[in-house]
C-alpha cells in the first residue's frame, strides 16, 4: 500500500457504506457534480455502475469520459480505486 495515494488509501481502508462519490479516487469536484447530476450520488451506485460493466476498466472508463465528462486521468483513477476495493472487500 506504500505506492498508493493517501485518497486511494482512505477509500481502500474500510466499507464503502454511505460514502459520497466525491471519495472515489480519481473523483474531481466537476466530475462529481457532474455524476450527482446523472444520479450516482453514492460511491456504492458508481461501483454498482463498474460492477454492470463486469469490472472492465476499459469499458468503465470510457463511459466515464463519454457519459460523465471525466478527463482519462480521472477515469483512469477512479478505475482504478473501484477494481482495488473490489479485490479488497468482494
Amino acid at each position: 500500500m506504500d505506492h498508493m495515494s493517501p485518497r486511494l488509501r482512505a477509500f481502500l481502508s474500510e466499507p464503502i457504506g454511505e460514502k459520497d462519490v466525491a471519495w472515489v479516487d480519481g473523483i474531481s469536484r466537476e466530475l462529481a457534480v457532474n455524476l450527482v447530476t446523472k444520479g450516482f450520488s453514492k460511491a456504492y451506485i458508481l461501483l454498482g455502475q463498474f460492477l454492470l460493466m463486469h469490472k472492465n476498466e476499459a469499458e468503465f472508463q470510457k463511459w466515464l469520459i463519454c457519459c460523465c465528462g471525466a478527463t482519462e486521468c480521472e477515469a483512469q483513477e477512479s478505475s482504478h480505486c473501484l477494481k482495488e476495493w473490489c479485490s479488497c472487500f468482494l
